[in-house]
């Protein structure tokens, strides 16, 4: 069995604080100890959720409500509301920030919201690639110009209960992959929200929300949820297929999506990163 990385070579200590106390910030607490530079100093959570916050941390971790104003760095690992309610009064005050819930970005004008309270704070937001891999090649290719950017989100009917695609689709009769959604990615992250982060991350490393096209599909064929992206321009063309592993307790969260947290930490406390 492959053992994880543990990171040796922690420059210089980060501390931060932490917004949310479901299964992905727990799940990178755990993981804190692969990298010896980060210390988590705080977790903020709704009021009700406090106490049970406070037994699971124990003493040597500040549990509150609200973000501290002496904050350097701030994770949000909360949902969408959390931008509005923690970031963004966090970026206007200086506080550097990081987040997981990108899909929220697909609500209009929060981008330029955020960007712009970063802007007025002289500080910086850094959206974290989350479940999804091949943003920096994205990024840097939209540079010299893309043509194309396709995000194909492919789930057994299964994965496709709650959702809109009940309306759409008999789920328990489908008996090949059925296309039910063509669309730009805010159309899907809004329709479809538990797709929203892996399209609007796409979407904002490339074309935008408006011009990335997104096709969601109901595939009796496969039993896992797989990822893929297609991308066209002047660098040439990339196409990328993920079938990422869930969280063992949390199986609509990808294990990646907290990775994505941890490589960040590692790379802000390393003297060396990638």
């Amino acid at each position: 069995m492959n053992q994880p990385v543990v990171a040796q070579d922690a420059g210089r200590k980060l501390s931060f604080t932490m917004i949310g106390w479901g299964a992905i910030a727990q799940a990178l607490h755990a993981r804190l100890p692969a990298i010896p530079g980060a210390a988590l100093q705080c977790v903020v959570v709704r009021p009700e959720r406090i106490e049970a916050a406070r037994k699971a941390l124990g003493p040597s971790i500040d549990v509150r409500s609200d973000v501290p104003a002496h904050c350097a760095l701030l994770i949000e690992c909360a949902g969408h509301s959390a931008l509005l309610d923690h970031v963004e009064p966090a970026l206007l005050r200086g506080t550097e920030c990081a987040v997981l819930s990108i899909g929220a970005l697909s609500q209009e004008g929060l981008a330029e919201r955020l960007s712009d309270a970063a802007a007025k704070g002289q500080t910086h937001l850094h959206l974290l690639a989350g479940a999804i891999g091949g943003i920096d090649a994205i990024a840097a290719a939209r540079l010299a110009g893309l043509d194309e950017v396709v995000y194909t989100g492919r789930k057994p009917p299964s994965g496709w209960r709650g959702s809109q695609a009940e309306a759409l689709l008999d789920l328990d009769a489908l008996a090949e992959p059925t296309v039910f959604l063509e669309a730009s990615a805010r159309e899907a992250a809004q329709r479809y929200p538990k797709n929203a982060n892996v399209a609007a991350t796409i979407a904002l490393a490339g074309l935008g929300l408006d011009n990335t096209r997104v096709r969601l599909i109901a595939d009796p064929g496969v039993t896992e949820n797989i990822h893929e992206i297609r991308v066209r321009g002047a660098f040439g063309e990339m196409q990328l297929t993920m079938r990422g592993k869930p969280l063992p307790d949390n199986p609509r969260t990808s294990a990646l999506t907290v990775l994505s947290a941890l490589r960040f930490l590692a790379n802000r406390s390393a003297a060396l990163s990638i």
